[in-house]
């Protein structure tokens, strides 16, 4: 029996360093040298251990050992595949949740500069914002010279695909055909699902639509600015795409701004054919897109079952992370509703905190979540933020950069991510591992590299 466990710790040994050794080449491939470093030093260490209990296994006291080791890692195996998350956070009462104003988001009050009635009626009843606001509008454009990570030739790439957002408007939203065609409700969402997949979505979810779900009142641009949103449709189609971890590495560079301008260009094209396509069937559908939205997309992503709310304020995708782009389209066909799962992400977040720890303006808080607007739930601070985003001339992206989520869809990370689905204790070292292989702390480039755009 004893022969029997020693040779099961071998085994288990060997496949601890299988596992080190995939998790080498594999970071390898992904360009992050420190993690590939980290673990050949513990593959070395393991093949080490290995030979030397191998070699000595006659000697009684090394046998008792290698079994006693064998006993630990079966009871730490067993444990780690338990489900046990005692404190995973309270239920949100959302329809205690206060509607967001349009018009209080900073970019609706960076845009008030180049409207001044607008800024007087806005700040004649929001005094207190008008000093930051003023600050902030004084500061260099997107696109200026002047900024830390402005490059001659990448920078005028994604103030055209802004540009071509822009134009794209018309595109979300128009009349339905005459004829309201028979359809299955249930076939019906396959059918959007594939379609939306089709046109380049990483996923997609549904999920009734709440008063929560809209801004009160319209303030992205002046021709509808201070109208109030009001809603006739029951379901949201939440498309996600996913961005290239790789540029996001490179944050808070000019890299960050491209993929961003780039998913959200992708995310409105999906969302613009989605709608068009409910719409042939002659069923109310609009899209809304970057610049272009009625609804708060972190809500319902949430409530579509495609992730958890993190610390950073945004959507953190169960696969994906936070380095994701939404789009929603709204219907007035009521579509079933997506399953909503239990990812234990927000537990994660509640004490990795690598997010607040890196953020270059503090604007991530590192406290648990605050109640605002009638219930609980982390944000930034959207003015220290934006600020930055117009010193640099780039929407940052170091929160996206560091968070432990933030990995590519590889079957090494897809093991992780179940692993820390599981428990508590799995978290815990999870996060150990991901600041021993990736750092605790990220460093900020001085200037944008020289390669912006990645291979492929």
């Amino acid at each position: 029996m004893i022969y029997i466990l020693h040779i099961l710790y071998i085994v288990c040994m060997t496949g601890i360093g299988l596992f080190f050794l995939i998790l080498s080449i594999s970071s390898l491939f992904e360009r992050e040298f420190r993690a590939a470093f980290v673990a050949l030093v513990f593959l070395i260490f393991n093949s080490l251990l290995w030979l030397f209990l191998n070699t000595y296994s006659d000697i009684e006291s090394i046998r008792s050992s290698n079994v006693g080791g064998f006993v630990v890692l079966a009871i730490f195996g067993v444990v780690s595949l338990l489900r046990f998350f005692p404190k995973s956070g309270e239920k949100r009462d959302m329809f205690q949740a206060v509607q967001y104003d349009e018009r209080d988001n900073m970019f609706s009050r960076n845009n008030l500069r180049n409207y001044p009635e607008l800024m007087k009626e806005y700040y004649k009843d929001k005094p207190d914002r008008e000093a930051i606001d003023s600050d902030i509008h004084n500061r260099p454009e997107f696109g200026s010279k002047e900024h830390t990570y402005f490059d001659y030739y990448a920078t005028p790439c994604f103030e055209a695909a802004f540009e071509y957002l822009e134009r794209t408007i018309p595109a979300s939203n128009g009349n339905p055909a005459e004829e309201k065609m028979e359809i299955d409700k249930e076939e019906f969402s396959k059918a959007i699902t594939e379609i939306a997949k089709f046109y380049g979505a990483s996923d997609i979810g549904f999920t009734s639509l709440e008063n929560y779900h809209f801004y009160s009142h319209r303030g992205r641009h002046a021709d509808r600015w201070g109208e109030e949103i009001k809603n006739d449709h029951k379901t949201a189609i939440v498309i996600v795409t996913s961005m290239n971890v790789e540029m996001f590495r490179k944050a808070p560079s000019n890299a960050v701004i491209q993929e961003s301008a780039r998913k959200y260009v992708e995310a409105a094209k999906i969302s613009n054919v989605v709608a068009g396509y409910i719409r042939n069937f002659g069923y109310q559908a609009r899209a809304h897109n970057d610049a272009n939205y009625d609804t708060l997309c972190v809500p319902l992503a949430v409530d579509a079952g495609l992730g958890e709310l993190g610390r950073l304020g945004l959507l953190v995708h169960n696969k994906y992370g936070p380095s994701v782009r939404l789009a929603i389209v709204t219907t007035e066909l009521e579509l079933p509703k997506s399953e909503k799962k239990k990812y234990h992400i927000e537990n994660f977040c509640g004490f990795c905190k690598k997010c607040s720890d890196n953020c270059p303006t503090g604007s991530i808080s590192g406290n648990s979540e605050p109640e605002s607007r009638g219930f609980r739930h982390w944000s930034i601070d959207q003015e220290k933020c934006f600020s930055f985003w117009k010193k640099i001339g780039s929407d940052c992206g170091v929160c996206l950069a560091v968070c432990p989520y933030s990995k590519p869809d590889t079957f090494m990370h897809r093991l992780v991510r179940f692993y820390i689905s599981r428990n508590i204790l799995n978290q815990r070292i999870a996060l150990f591992f991901d600041d021993l292989l990736y750092g605790r702390k990220k460093g900020l480039p001085k200037k944008t590299p020289d390669r912006i755009f990645p291979d492929k």
